[in-house]
């Protein structure tokens, strides 16, 4: 169970952090609304993730024994969380480009998260197979998994409300670079394990004990 927990935990920091269009409407409703309104945007992905997650899982769930449908998905996840990894370690500091006149927040987050593709491509190819994973190691690994991802993930997005909330600097200068560098490596880290047990289940290269 650990290592799924030690996934959920480095992906859901990554996403929580990384500037995007949710973090960005979190820190503007937060400096226009208040850090009760910009924490409303950030449970946003407690919505409209679960239809995702759901259709996601209840499909790859009938792969789970096809190796090479599940080689590949893997294959393709470790490469997308590269992608992640890359822009996780060069992130720019977020930048605020929206006032809005009405809150909204909850019903704002939704829409933004709705229509950002990051989500979808996610869960399908690295949150659901992972998720499919753990359940073969039993339900608890699985239910870990995906309350951790979400602690981490919204509770990142929290942390930011409540700090812009106290000062606007929170998000600038040398602190918030070494975090997202780090967070960047770890995601790096995490690819290749996902690239390894793609391969692995391709039988293109043995797997160790």
């Amino acid at each position: 169970m650990i290592p799924f927990v030690t996934a959920a935990v480095v992906l859901g920091l990554s996403s929580g952090f990384s500037p995007g269009p949710l973090l960005t409407l979190v820190i503007a409703q937060t400096v226009t609304h208040g850090v009760k309104e910009g924490i409303k945007v950030a449970l946003a992905p407690l919505i409209t993730d679960a239809v995702i997650i759901t259709v996601a899982v209840s499909v790859l769930s009938r792969f789970a024994h096809i190796h090479t449908v599940l080689g590949w998905i893997s294959i393709c996840g470790g490469l997308f969380v590269i992608y992640l990894a890359w822009e996780t370690f060069r992130a720019p500091e977020p930048r605020v480009d929206l006032a809005p006149k009405q809150a909204r927040s909850l019903g704002r987050g939704i829409a933004v998260n709705a229509l950002n593709p990051h989500p979808y491509i996610f869960w399908i190819a690295v949150g659901a197979p992972m998720m499919v994973r753990a359940r073969e190691d039993s339900l608890v690994s699985a239910v870990a998994f995906v309350l951790c991802f979400f602690v981490s993930l919204v509770g990142a997005k929290v942390l930011v409300a409540v700090l812009v909330g106290r000062t606007k600097k929170v998000l600038t200068g040398r602190i918030y670079r070494w975090i997202m560098r780090f967070l960047g490596l770890a995601l790096f880290l995490f690819a290749l394990f996902l690239v390894r047990d793609g391969l692995v289940l391709l039988t293109v290269i043995a797997k160790f004990p």
